[in-house]
């Protein structure tokens, strides 16, 4: 089975951080081989554009000729087209050759330099028509719509006017409006959608809006729907810019092999939460550590808020017949509580990004002691109203001792089994502490 392939027409970034260089960058961190029609070739870095040299408007078309004539490629996106010629050259191609169009509408660069020749903006505007989607941020949208955008109905109001240049689908990008959120809208069929995700403080970056448009049309050509490529085009670029990469005197570039870093690091915590857990079941001591509620064991991704971001087991250990069974299978949001521990201390020490619970007894407290472990508590019934109790009470023991202990425990309230929770870097390291504390046991 042949790899999908997308096409970029856009223009070279020499410091790899927009342009053709993100796109194809993009292209392979989303499983899409990437093709390319170079429009310009700029002089720039981190801090701007030092000089512009368009490429012939025939040779623009004559890279776009070669690779339709050996490559199946069905989707391309537009970017950096700066004269009215190489607009006409690009659209000229694109009928000829059937393509379905992504126009990411680029008119200056993120830090103001014009991209894009004040003659050619109709030129463009005629191109859109073309066009399965087109992709403007919210500057960009104003001019093409002619009017002021300052909140969401504005973005609405811009959407169906540009609609009306001809594009079969309108998403305005949302994230140069001040608020909380990131807001996209996407105007289709005469129907709004909105992407939301949380707004990402900090440095301004390099290469988002490439990325953004460039990934909609990696998962288009891998035949998602326009909605669905849109929601993983979002996910995608979120996780580019929280890990920005810091190269370069000025704007930081996009760092668009996070997503393949984060689902690398997913597997690992799969794994290691599962032969953690089988390890478990298959040593008869451990029964003696299982608490009447059951064993779960988590991992937390790095940089993890969120309990939808941390493995931990489906169901529980629980024992039975004097042994222990696994009842479940690794997921993202296994487990809330032991997800809710392992969180709050990633908090104060970011290298903690395991934990488990076992049986609270005199017996085993005395064997984390004899086994030279750092521990804390928190006592149940100071807990105010209103609050997570593994959040509160894991941030109740740090504050004790003044460092992330190796194991928390509480002795439980009406209702509420006493517990220990056991801290480390792994699920490995977190079962072999459980083990030993099981031999000590004996």
């Amino acid at each position: 089975m042949k790899m999908p392939c997308a096409l970029t027409i856009a223009g070279s970034d020499s410091g790899g951080g927009a342009g053709i260089q993100a796109d194809l960058k993009s292209f392979s961190a989303l499983g899409v081989h990437g093709l390319c029609v170079v429009t310009a070739v700029t002089a720039q870095n981190t801090k701007g554009i030092e000089g512009i040299m368009e490429v012939p408007p025939e040779f623009v078309s004559k890279q776009l000729n070669a690779v339709v004539d050996d490559f199946e490629v069905e989707w391309a996106k537009t970017g950096m087209l700066s004269n009215l010629k190489i607009i006409l050259a690009v659209k000229k191609g694109v009928k000829r050759h059937g393509l379905r169009l992504v126009v990411d509408p680029l008119m200056t660069t993120a830090t103001g330099t014009p991209l894009l020749r004040g003659d050619a903006i109709e030129a463009l505007k005629d191109l859109m028509g073309l066009a399965e989607l087109v992709t403007p941020n919210v500057h960009e949208a104003e001019k093409l719509s002619d009017m002021k955008i300052r909140s969401m109905d504005d973005m609405r109001r811009a959407a169906r006017a540009i609609s009306r240049l001809g594009p079969r689908a309108v998403l305005i990008k949302g994230g140069h409006l001040e608020g909380k959120t990131a807001t996209d809208v996407l105007y289709t069929e005469g129907r709004f959608k909105e992407f939301k995700t949380q707004r990402i403080a900090g440095v301004p970056v390099h290469g988002a809006g490439c990325s953004f448009s460039a990934a909609i049309t990696a998962e288009l050509a891998k035949k998602a729907t326009l909605q669905e490529g849109i929601a993983t085009a979002k996910k995608f670029i979120t996780e580019s810019i929280k890990n920005k990469i810091e190269v370069g005197k000025g704007l930081r570039p996009v760092n668009q092999m996070a997503t393949l870093l984060l689902n690398a690091e997913k597997a690992r915590c799969f794994e290691e939460v599962w032969q953690a857990a089988k390890m478990v079941t298959e040593r008869t001591e451990f029964v003696k550590l299982l608490p009447e509620v059951g064993t779960n064991i988590v991992m937390a991704l790095p940089g993890a808020r969120s309990s939808s971001e941390v493995v931990g087991l489906s169901g529980r250990i629980v024992k039975s017949g004097g042994r222990a069974f696994l009842t479940g299978f690794p997921e993202l949001g296994g487990s809330k509580h032991v997800a809710n521990v392992v969180l709050t201390a990633m908090s104060h020490d970011p290298k903690i990004r395991a934990c488990m619970n076992v049986k609270f007894s005199p017996h085993i407290l005395n064997a984390c002691r004899k086994l030279g472990l750092t521990i804390s508590r928190f006592d149940r019934g100071e807990e105010p109203k209103g609050v997570k109790t593994m959040r509160w009470g894991t941030e109740q023991s740090i504050r004790k001792i003044g460092k992330v202990p190796q194991i928390i425990f509480d002795r439980g309230a009406p209702g509420k089994e006493p517990m220990i929770r056991i801290l480390g870097t792994a699920p490995t390291e977190v079962i072999k502490t459980a083990l030993c504390l099981a031999e000590k046991l004996k």
